[in-house]
Order: C-alpha cells, then structure tokens, then sequence
C-alpha cells in the first residue's frame, strides 16, 4: 500500500545526498517492505481474533480503527519528530516504536482481552505512521531530483513485495490451527485451552516480527551520520489546514480518505467472504493465502499503471480504474463461486495506481506549499479506521455480499474526483493572496 511524507521535513544537500544513496537506499527500501508488510498481516489477524473472542464482524474491524487511527493522531507529531531529530534518528523511533508495539501482544494474550489486543495495534501502528513520514521524503532525496519519481516508485514495489508475501506466510503462522479446529465445537476447558494456545501462536508471530524490527533499527542507527540534513522551515498546522478550502485539494484528500477505507476493507473481509460455502468454501489459512493475490495485484498494476500514466490524462485514468472496481464488486456482489471471489481479488489490480494518481492530483499547484498538504492527506488515511467497521456493521444486519456496498460508494466519488481533476488548476502561488494564506479557486 504507497503512503504520503510528513510536513515540515528536513532537507539534504544534493550532494550529501548523492553520496549517501548507495549506502541509504537499500535501508529505505527495507522500510517500505517493513511497514507494508505489517499492515497487511491485519487482513489474516482479523479471522483469527474474531474465533477467539467470538466477536462480530462490525468488532473484530475495530482492529483496522485502532490501526489507522494511528494517522490521524501521530502524522502531524510525527513530522515534529522528523523536522527535531531528522530522517535517520526518527526512522529508529518509528522502528522501536513498532517493535513495543509488537511486544505488548504478550500482555494482550496474557490479559485475555480484545481491547488489549486493540492498544497494542495502536501502538505498533503509531510506529509505523513515523517510519512512513520518513520514508517517502527520504527515498525522494536520495539521488538526482529529476530520477525521484522513479525511485519512489521502485521503492513502493518493496511496499507491494511485503504486502504480498506477508499475508500468505502469516496465513500459515496464525491461520494454521483453525484449518483442522472449530473452536465452535468446542466448550469450557477445551475452549479456554485452545484460546490460550493460539493465542500463543499470534504472541510469537509478532515477537519474531519485533526481533526483526530490532535488527533493522540496529542497522539503521549505524547509517544516523550518513546523511547531512538542513532543517527547513518549520510547519504551520493552522495554515496547513487552510488548504482545505481548496477545491482540488479538499476533494483529493477526501479520495485518500475513501480510497484508503475501501482497500483496507475488502483487505479486511476477504478471508471471511471466501470462506463461504456459497463462494470457495477454503479453510481460512487458504482463504490468508490468496489475500497475498489481492495485495500483489497492487505491484504488478503499479509497473502496468506507470506506463499507462505516461500516455493518458491520470483523472481518466483514475475514473477509469475505479468505475472497473465499481464493476468487480457488482459481480462479486450478485455471483456465487469462483467468479464470486476472484472478482474480488481482482479490485487489488486496480487499486494500484488510486494512491499516488489521487496524492498528485490532490496536490496539483500547491508549489511551495506542497509539504504541508502532504502532512494533511496523510491523516486522511484514518479512512483504512472507519469504513470498515462500517462495512463490518452492514454485514452483520445483511450479508457480506451486501456490505460491498460500502467501498462501492467510496469507488463512486473516486471516479467523480477523476473527472473533476482532468480540468486545470491554477498554482497557488499565483493567486493573489497566497502569501498569507491558502487560495480558494
């Protein structure tokens, strides 16, 4: 899944930079796939959990709004953390940020409460909201500024690589025992000993992921004096959200807001939607397995889609891809079987270029005033935090079928914002005005 830099971030000299891209970049792009990788392993979580405590739908999604809630509340301070102690040093911060993050899973399943389990997603997402503030900037500055782009987007193909591979192997790790065990079957001490063992097996996933977190914090403490950074001027929040009353802008952050929302939930009811007897029918590890497809459609369409960008005006483009998911959930929605659930899986394909299409375009003629929307649209993506829980609660007075409603109305108003944003937009520096405040056009 690509995401947005921070506001107020420090600079490097284009020569400091150069000079420490062939060291740093491989650093980076471990971060990419670090935090991609984590998000996604919640798609294979959310089953599990929701087996054992016996929650709806509309609960166990509380776990995405506990995870993205982290945007909201952390990117704003999480920029002030970047522009005190720069790129490398706030990297770390994200890093053991995570790591405790994953380590409060034991208490969790020691204390044997769901909202446990809740706090201590928070907190490992709040890392990772730090580590994807520094990331984005930091790749971009690496290098040639004309070749940014390209290594962002490179850079955003290790984010797919982790959102691919994680799912499938976490599959594996947590969804393993439910394959043989209906916990519904079982009863008293059965139930209660087969809670606490798998359990167990979630509490050593995520120690394994926070010694990993720690090796890579280690290595990335070791690279902190590689890069010389210059601060820049610091962020007016207040200014920041004057932007808003941009038309092009408020609209695109409100794009973020739903594409991010409706990816993170069919993400999210996938593994409970192919599960169904009138869809796969699978045992849930096979349903975790086949969320890495969704999320790898994500990467191969990000190589299709930059290509496609080159030769076509990105807002039909964009209308484009979301009136096909708009199509795939109707299909998914009114069929049964196979056809049922890989249309589905396909929308991954087609989700890839919404992020990076919707950023630029919402961002189109901020100009020097670039860095401070990029901070905003960043706490938009507590849309991953509130559509699906929604989409949960549908579900559970209808059918999953039904509550595919929800991204669909999100794909909607993406499409209409791709035809809004193929018309021009004046760059706010040459509005009259601008220097004290955001322009309204």
């Amino acid at each position: 899944m690509a995401m947005t830099p921070g506001a107020g971030h420090t600079g490097a000299t284009t020569t400091q930079g150069a000079q420490a891209a062939g060291g740093l970049a491989g650093f980076v792009f471990a971060l990419f796939f670090v935090f991609g990788g984590i998000t996604s392993l919640n798609d294979v979580l959310i089953p599990k959990l929701k087996d054992l405590f016996t929650l709806s739908n509309a609960e166990v999604l509380l776990v995405q709004s506990a995870f993205f809630a982290a945007y909201f509340l952390i990117s704003i301070p999480a920029s002030a953390i970047v522009h005190r102690i720069g790129y490398m040093r706030a990297a770390v911060v994200g890093l053991l940020t995570m790591t405790a993050g994953c380590l409060l899973f034991i208490p969790a399943a020691s204390s044997s409460l769901f909202v446990a389990f809740l706090a201590a997603l928070f907190v490992l997402a709040s890392g990772i909201t730090i580590v994807q503030v520094v990331a984005n900037p930091l790749i971009s500055m690496l290098g040639k500024p004309e070749t940014a782009s390209s290594r962002l987007t490179f850079a955003q193909a290790f984010n797919s690589l982790g959102t691919t591979i994680f799912p499938y192997v976490g599959s594996i790790l947590i969804l393993g025992a439910l394959a043989t065990v209906d916990p519904a079957t079982l009863t008293g001490a059965a139930l209660d000993a087969f809670r606490a063992q798998e359990a167990r097996v979630v509490v050593h996933t995520y120690i394994g992921i926070a010694i990993a977190l720690l090796v890579v914090a280690a290595a990335v403490w070791s690279q902190r004096n590689k890069l010389r950074e210059e601060k820049a001027e610091k962020m007016n929040v207040a200014a920041a959200f004057g932007l808003l009353k941009r038309p092009r802008f408020g609209f695109g952050t409100l794009g973020i807001f739903l594409y991010v929302g409706a990816e993170v939930t069919i993400g999210s009811l996938l593994v409970l939607f192919l599960i169904q007897t009138d869809t796969l029918g699978i045992s849930q590890e096979s349903a975790g397995k086949l969320v890495a497809y969704y999320w790898g459609g994500a990467m191969v369409g990000r190589f299709i889609g930059s290509a496609i960008l080159r030769m076509f005006s990105p807002g039909k483009v964009l209308a484009t891809v979301a009136g096909v998911a708009i199509l795939l959930l109707a299909v998914s929605a009114s069929t049964t079987g196979a056809v049922s659930g890989w249309a589905l899986i396909a929308i991954g394909l087609f989700n890839s270029i919404m992020f990076p299409t919707i950023f630029t375009l919402a961002s189109e003629g901020l100009g020097r005033r670039a860095a401070d929307g990029s901070g905003v649209i960043c706490m938009a993506i507590v849309g991953g935090a509130i559509l699906p829980p929604l989409a949960g609660w549908v579900s559970d007075i209808s059918t999953l079928r039904i509550a595919l409603i929800v991204p669909a109305i999100a794909y909607a108003l993406i499409l209409i914002f791709g035809l809004f944003a193929t018309k021009p937009v004046a760059p706010i520096d040459a509005v009259a005005g601008s220097e004290t405040g955001p322009a309204v056009l």
